[in-house]
């Protein structure tokens, strides 16, 4: 007797404990499956505002996003991840079709190709044939001072290796308003930052983008 009672409370531990490990998984894979909703809409705003910026937006893709966002709402995260990704994809082509463009027209002018057209108060910056970053920074609607290159440099240190060395076609994100702090440690790396060579990544930039 004394052996089906404990066997009973063996069996009862063990369901309990089962329950216990099937809840939590629930739980983790919803929260892992709203964070994966929540990158797949990031990931899908950056490109759309990538093709905006370039003049190539389409239509009805801001209007997914917003479904997406809707759904992640209601808490239906898959129904997020595929309308997301749907509204990436169509913000990819959108920019593939205006590289395209530029490269037929390019086609048509002797192979050099004109820069993306960047909409005015975009917040970016289209970087034609021989532009550099101190020249970018000098100009008027830009920063007006060369030698806050440095803060383009960090804003897109994803799409910029080498600071001595970037290409035409490049867009840049802009930071419109830079704290009088961000601006006075861009200004004194520009003036200390010693020698350079393009192809290298001088241990001064690193230690400037750490800081």
């Amino acid at each position: 007797m004394k052996i089906m009672n404990m066997l009973k409370l063996t069996s009862l531990i063990a369901l309990v404990f089962a329950v216990a490990v099937g809840c939590t998984s629930t739980t983790d894979s919803s929260g892992s499956t709203e964070q994966a909703a929540k990158d797949a809409i990031a990931a899908a705003k950056k490109a759309n505002k990538d093709a905006k910026a370039v003049g190539y937006e389409w239509r009805d893709t801001g209007k997914i996003i917003k479904k997406a966002e809707k759904a992640l709402a209601d808490e239906d995260y898959d129904k997020a991840i595929k309308l997301a990704n749907k509204a990436k994809r169509q913000a990819e082509n959108a920019i593939a079709q205006e590289q395209a463009e530029r490269a037929r027209i390019a086609d048509l002018f002797g192979g050099v190709a004109p820069p993306p057209v960047i909409q005015a108060g975009s917040g970016q910056y289209a970087v034609a044939a021989g532009d550099n970053l101190w020249d970018i920074s000098a100009k008027a609607d830009v920063y007006n001072n060369p030698y806050q290159w440095p803060l383009i440099y960090k804003a897109n240190s994803g799409k910029i290796n080498d600071a001595d060395l970037i290409y035409p076609g490049q867009v840049f994100d802009i930071n419109t308003s830079p704290s009088s702090a961000e601006a006075s440690a861009a200004i004194t790396h520009a003036k200390t930052r010693g020698e350079w060579s393009i192809g290298v990544v001088e241990d001064s930039d690193k230690a400037y983008l750490a800081q």
